[in-house]
């Protein structure tokens, strides 16, 4: 069965935040002060430890040095 994890917004100085669950924590795989991303999705939201962007540009870099592994041999050597 799913997870389903109740958040409350609170006032945290002149900023709004949300006090996330240790479980919930534990299961994205943060700790206090990391930076975590949230993107939109087919089914709506998604919260992530891994920057998308970064993501996205390691697999085209993985694509490329698969399509390339004999020049990249040659150029390493």
């Amino acid at each position: 069965m799913l997870s389903t994890y109740t958040l409350k917004l609170t006032q945290i100085g002149n900023s709004v935040g949300a006090v996330f669950p240790k479980e919930l924590l534990a299961q994205l795989k943060l700790e206090k002060g990391e930076t975590f991303y949230v993107t939109e999705s087919p089914d709506g939201l998604r919260i992530t430890p891994n920057d998308p962007v970064f993501e996205a540009q390691m697999r085209l870099a993985r694509e490329v040095m698969k399509e390339r592994r004999n020049v990249l041999h040659e150029l390493a050597k």
